[in-house]
Parts: structure tokens; sequence; C-alpha cells
């Protein structure tokens, strides 16, 4: 790490209620006229002011007044910028925080790789899923697309594939749902958000035999992978656009769509939730996880890491919002209080190709898009907010 870049994470400290409006100005000045620091609820006592870039579908969790409060309890203030979790891994800001907070495991191996650190934790995770409609898995059950497991739908992502590949239209599976388009999961624009990276991360698993994708491999696996997103039309940059459309247009919209199993859940849970009537969450076989690891660069954002994981009420408030946590328990007892049943025990999970091997694929496929990337101030996997 640069002497100047440590400086300016330990420069937080504590501050006093002179001092505010100077700390607000010179982390906008370190973070960027256009980086959307968020300051969460400022205090006049003297708390710590910690500083991270996080992943966007966190913002939420961040944002809640009771998350807030018991960070203030430890005397900490977070303070955070948005970014995709792809983009923090290169994201020249680093070097000026306390803390990262992708929700990949690949962004954070490689952050660690090139940034002291004081180590990466876990504190919490999310699997892929697909937001989804009862009659939409009982059209997709006879062929074997879709099964019944328990209380969940479960889609065989190996049968999908070979259905996909087949040019199949929904019209062509019976006259329940009677659309001209092609069977697909909605997802979101590859080039820029990681939800659709770990979609890109199954396929490559399906596609490739059962294995973890290596460079060698990418020239054979793109022909195969690429038309699951090129034909899927306009595509958007934040998993908030194609959920909120699964929410608001209904099944004619968007009849499968790749969602973190926290967006799904923190909706369930929300007091005034959208989700209703025949909408469902189907469980992928096999999936992968979102693993939400915070990098520490400082004191602070260590204590952070160790409060996310270690305090009992940040990991319940985690789970409220969708994640599954370290304790089991804790999740499950969450959903329960909430109402919500509890998702399956996932034991169909691949990891991850490595950072460059991923990137690599997602350049190759990115390639095949006739449009262009999306603005850079959207390039943002951000998850709905209740």
């Amino acid at each position: 790490m640069s002497g100047e870049g440590t400086k300016n994470r330990s420069s937080g400290g504590r501050i006093v209620a002179g001092m505010m409006f100077l700390l607000v100005v010179a982390a906008a000045v370190v973070f960027g006229r256009d980086s959307n620091l968020v300051s969460l609820s400022p205090r006049l006592s003297g708390d710590e002011v910690v500083t991270g870039i996080i992943g966007s579908e966190k913002r939420s969790f961040f944002e809640d007044p009771e998350v807030r409060e018991i960070l203030s309890e430890h005397n900490i203030e977070v303070q955070f910028t948005t970014a995709g979790s792809r983009g923090i891994a290169t994201d020249p800001r680093l070097a000026e925080v306390d803390f990262a907070f992708p929700s990949s495991a690949p962004a954070a191996q490689k952050i660690a790789s090139e940034h002291d650190n004081q180590g990466v934790s876990t504190p919490f995770y999310s699997p892929m899923a697909v937001a989804t409609f009862t009659p939409i898995m009982q059209l997709l059950e006879p062929s074997g697309v879709a099964r019944r497991s328990g209380d969940h739908w479960v889609i065989d992502m190996a049968k999908y594939v070979e259905m996909t590949g087949q040019g199949t239209r929904w019209r062509d599976l019976g006259d329940s749902y009677p659309s001209p388009r092609a069977v697909q999961i909605a997802t979101t624009d590859i080039r820029t958000s990681n939800s659709a990276a770990m979609y890109l991360a199954i396929l490559s698993w399906v596609v490739g035999d059962a294995s973890i994708a290596q460079t060698s491999d990418v020239p054979a696996l793109v022909p195969e992978v690429a038309p699951l997103f090129t034909g899927q039309g306009y595509t958007e940059s934040s998993s908030a656009g194609p959920f909120g459309d699964y929410l608001s247009q209904g099944v004619g919209s968007k009849p499968m769509v790749m969602v973190y199993e926290a967006q799904f859940l923190e909706q369930q849970m929300a007091q005034n939730s959208r989700i209703n009537g025949d909408m469902t969450l189907a469980y992928l076989s096999p999936t992968t996880l979102s693993n939400h690891s915070v990098v520490a660069f400082s004191d602070g954002g260590s204590e952070v890491a160790r409060l996310l994981r270690e305090d009992p009420e940040l990991q319940r408030l985690a789970a409220a919002h969708g994640f599954r946590t370290n304790d089991p328990a804790v999740f499950g007892a969450t959903l329960q209080e909430h109402g919500v049943a509890e998702p399956p025990p996932l034991y169909d999970v691949v990891d991850t190709p490595s950072y460059e091997v991923l990137e690599e694929l997602i350049q190759r496929v990115g390639d095949q898009y006739t449009s262009p990337d999306p603005p850079p101030d959207l390039e943002q996997d951000v998850q709905e907010t209740p």
C-alpha cells in the first residue's frame, strides 16, 4: 500500500461536531464528485468514520436504521460509495478507503492479491436463483427442465441449456403460455453486471462437461453460451431492472429472471411486499454462490468486518435483508419470524472460474453484442429496495 493511501485511510478517526462539515467535504474529494458517497446518519458523539466501496445490492442493508444504530453503539459510522462488484476489483479508489465489499469471491480475491490488506472475510452470502411463476414451472415440468423438491421448484440447468439450444419457444410447450418468444432466463447485461457473470459461471460449468472453466476452454465455450445472453435483446445493467419488471409487469414481461436469492427473500419479508399470487422462487441445479466478502485495508475496516461476521444482531439484520448468514439457525429463524418458508439446503453448488478466466469469458461474450455498452453511471448491480 502506498504511504499516501495509508495516510488517507487513517485520517478518519474520531471527530467533533465542528469538524463534521469539513469531514464530509474531504470525503467527497477522496471519492470524487460523482461517487454517490453516502453518509449514514452523521453523529455528533465522536463516531469513527470508516469508508468503503460496496456492491450496490448491499445498499439497503447499510442504510437500515437498525444497522446504523448497532454500528454507532460500537462508535462506528460507515460512509460508502456503491459500484458494480466487478468494477470494485479495479477501482482506483481502493487506495483511499478502509474496506471493499464486493459480492463475488473472484472480485474479492483479485482485490486481496493486488492490495495490502488485513484479511478477507465473508459475513453472508446468497445463491443465484430464478424469480418465476408456478404456471411457468408447471409448463417446464413434463420436459424435466423443472421439478418439485419438497416445497420448492428446481431448474435442471443441463436440460434447460439443451432446450434453449433447440430454439424452443414458450408456445411450443402448451397453450397455457402461448408466447412466441424463446424459452430463456432473463438476465442483466453481461458486460456490466455481476449477477449476469454468476449466470455465465453456471453455464460454463454445464456446457464445459461439469468442470471449472480454464483459459484454454474459453474459445469453445463462447459460441455455446453467448446466445443465452445476446438472444435476449435489450438487457439492463442493473439487477433491479429485470426484477422490477418481474414484480410490476408479471409473467407477460419476464416469465423467468435471474436474481440473487436475497432479492426475492428481502421482498417477501418487506412490510408492503409485492410478491403475490403465482410468483415463486426456483433454485438452480447447479447453482453458484454470490459470496459477499469484506476486504479490510485498515483497523477500522477490520472492525467493520468483524462486527458484520460476529455481531448477532447484525447477522439477524443481514438475514432480514435476505442474505444467508454463517449460522443457518439465524437465517431460518428470521425467515420463520416473517412467515417465509425456509429455502432448501444447497447441495449442488459449483465454484466460479478464477477472476481472470471469468473476465475473459465476459469479454468474449460481450464482443458478441451488437448494442453499445451501458453508460458508466449505470454500471451497478442494485438490489431492489422494499
